[in-house]
């Protein structure tokens, strides 16, 4: 499970003001890398093909280029410096970035080495590149558009829409806290689902009777990330009642107000059906 995909976070970003005195040297470490990319794609068509369309040194598709090597490279303040969620990085201390450590080390991991870029257009200020990216699921990769501005001479990756940017504006660093935590509370929901779903589906196989926890991770009907907040942000609970013929859940933030606001409890009527309730509780366990 995971708070930010690479979707989510910024599709993309600019050459330039970040990299100030270091731009000759990224340009040549990116022809570098197509050269490479060339050559492995030419002694195996299965290999990634790299840019297959001149790219320009600080133009959209450089600029494209350049920020996924940063996010792999898990420089992600520079790299969110390049796009318009800007505002939401620039005020975060090192000790704060090191909060969302876990977040952005996820996406990076997601980063393929070589990036096929196959598309760009530019019309006035605004561009758009396209590129062979991992969809959401991470299974297979396809052809995306990332759109971009011109701001002041320097290409800026639109990695959110104008509502958004907005409101990064007005919010600042704090809109990744909020962002995380309405993050985290739609995975709670969803994990609760889940575990209905689990405890479901072992009945089904046990006659009728429901499992702990561990018991349905190492049937590998939950996800291992359930038995700890480090990447769920909530810490969850099964609790088995009446011999294990009956069962209830929770789902707590680890963190109050960092990790999640809401608690909740998912509890099984007598006839059968789930109902999750949610309330602000303080971060306490929500028992009734």
């Amino acid at each position: 499970m995971r708070s930010f995909s690479i979707k989510q976070l910024a599709v993309t970003v600019v050459m330039g003001v970040a990299f100030v005195g270091s731009c000759s040297v990224a340009v040549s470490k990116n022809a570098a890398e197509v050269k490479a990319a060339a050559n492995r794609a030419a002694a195996d068509p299965n290999e990634p093909k790299g840019a297959t369309i001149p790219i320009d040194p600080n133009g959209p598709a450089d600029t494209v280029r350049e920020f996924y090597r940063l996010l792999r490279e898990k420089k992600f303040r520079e790299a969110i410096f390049l796009t318009n969620m800007r505002p939401a990085i620039e005020g975060l201390t090192d000790m704060e970035m090191k909060d969302f450590a876990l977040d952005f080390e996820t996406i990076a991991g997601e980063v393929p080495a070589v990036i096929e870029i196959n598309g760009e257009i530019i019309t006035g200020d605004n561009a758009s590149v396209t590129a062979n990216l991992p969809t959401p699921d991470g299974d297979k990769k396809e052809t995306q558009p990332i759109k971009l501005r011109r701001e002041n001479g320097i290409w800026v990756i639109l990695s959110v829409d104008e509502e958004a940017e907005t409101q990064i504006k007005k919010e600042g660093k704090n809109y990744f806290y909020a962002l995380r935590i309405q993050t985290h509370e739609k995975e709670a929901k969803t994990m609760l689902d889940r575990i209905v779903k689990a405890e479901l589906a072992h009945s089904l196989q046990n006659g009728g009777v429901y499992a702990d926890m561990p018991t349905l991770v190492t049937a590998g009907l939950l996800p291992e990330d359930i038995t700890t907040s480090s990447s769920t942000g909530y810490n969850y609970t099964i609790q088995l009642i009446d011999g294990n013929k009956k069962y209830s859940a929770t789902a707590t933030p680890a963190t109050y107000g960092k990790s999640g606001k809401l608690s909740y409890r998912l509890a099984i009527d007598a006839k059968g059906i789930a109902h999750v309730t949610a309330k602000d509780n303080g971060g306490k366990v929500l028992n009734k």
